[in-house]
């Protein structure tokens, strides 16, 4: 299974995107689903995570600004994200999450990241 995420854009500083995250068939990774970004230049990092029990992580980054949500009926994973800033800009991915621990913050948890969505935030 590839991921596909989009609703990524150019916006400017102070607003508003919500991305998706979706596939054909099973989209819901068995232990959750995360969001990842890359800003050029530099590594993925953690931006949050849904797990198992629906409980709901963040990077404190983005704490406060952003939500991440599940919709089982539709297969589809969300990210709000409120108040922009020109750092938020980067490629967003949403990924599986493949096992039963509390390392949502780990990139090697997850799989299945497809191409990401570029989202920018103007200043």
């Amino acid at each position: 299974v590839q991921l596909q995420a989009s609703g990524g854009g150019l916006v400017q500083a102070g607003g508003s995107l919500k991305l998706s995250c979706g596939a054909s068939g099973r989209t819901f990774g068995p232990y959750g689903m995360g969001w990842f970004r890359q800003a050029p230049g530099k590594e993925r990092e953690f931006v949050a995570a849904i797990i198992w029990n629906d409980n709901t992580y963040y990077a404190d980054s983005v704490k406060g600004r952003f939500t991440i949500s599940r919709d089982n009926a539709k297969n589809t994973v969300y990210l709000q994200m409120n108040s922009l800033k020109p750092e938020d800009t980067g490629i967003y991915y949403c990924g599986r999450k493949l096992y039963y621990n509390l390392s949502y913050y780990d990139q090697r948890q997850y799989d299945s990241w497809g191409q990401g969505t570029q989202v920018t935030v103007s200043s």
